[in-house]
């Protein structure tokens, strides 16, 4: 039974639904996590480190929420702060000089927006890392695996492929936020979400993802087992691509190139 925006909004918020860490768990080999952005602090809510996939070296970098109350508060929900950027940014680096794949796991429904996060430069970590994911001259790969939510969910997505699970949502703001903004009223959710076209087909057909993840068995071997499948297999035609960074900025051009959109009266 198919589910509309609204519902897959509330679908990958559930606490039960597997995070960052569950898919570096089953996908990975000998993962070895790496802390601190070396400016301020280590930001929980990104996980990342070392591993191998397929006996290759790759950079795994991860939004996570968490699954209890408890680790949610610790990983703050999924919400970044600008070290959380800057510790991602500087394991991208890494892997640039070490010629290491990336790999991104997305699922937050936004960047922080605190006092201490704007003071901290919370638009500028974002910024940086949108102009040095455009140049990083290795393979880059980013999966929504949950909530893909405005800049935050940006900030790890500037890929030279991007996928979306069935259910994942990728939005410029929350539905929530949106009907706030527009109407004044956070109840009218479920219309906003609909507006904003959030849903991985929606995102397929604009051109923002190139390929949609089916969640059949979701948090099974055989789920985990797929996605490692045609991550071997991409990772290798993208580490043949002489014109990678090329086509990474292409790719973000011809993003809605051929979309008609029609004008309200």
């Amino acid at each position: 039974m198919s589910q509309n925006a609204y519902e897959r909004v509330r679908l990958v918020r559930d606490s039960s639904r597997p995070t960052g860490t569950d898919y570096i768990r089953h996908i990975f080999e000998g993962f070895v996590e790496l802390h601190g952005d070396r400016r301020y602090a280590d930001d929980a809510a990104v996980v990342g480190g070392i591993a191998r996939l397929n006996g290759n070296p790759v950079t795994v970098i991860a939004i996570e929420k968490g699954h209890t109350a408890k680790e949610r508060s610790s990983r703050n929900f999924g919400a970044p702060h600008p070290e959380g950027y800057r510790k991602a940014l500087r394991l991208m680096k890494q892997a640039k000089k070490f010629g290491r794949p990336i790999v991104c796991l997305i699922d937050t429904s936004g960047a922080y927006c605190g006092i201490g996060a704007e003071e901290r430069g919370q638009g500028q970590a974002i910024a940086e890392n949108l102009m040095e994911m455009s140049t990083i001259c290795v393979p880059i790969i980013s999966i929504l695996i949950g909530e893909g939510g405005s800049g935050g969910a940006l900030g790890l997505a500037v890929a030279d492929r991007v996928w979306m699970l069935q259910n994942a949502v990728y939005s410029v703001i929350s539905p929530e936020g949106c009907a706030s903004i527009l109407w004044k009223d956070a109840t009218r959710a479920e219309a906003a979400a609909e507006s904003l076209k959030l849903t991985a087909e929606d995102a397929k057909s604009l051109g923002v993802v190139e390929r949609i993840l089916s969640e059949k068995e979701i948090g099974q071997k055989g789920f985990y087992d797929r996605i490692r499948t045609l991550l071997i297999r991409e990772l290798e035609e993208l580490s043949t691509d002489l014109n990678l960074i090329e086509n990474r900025y292409d790719r973000f051009r011809r993003i809605g190139i051929n979309v008609v959109v029609k004008e309200s009266i």
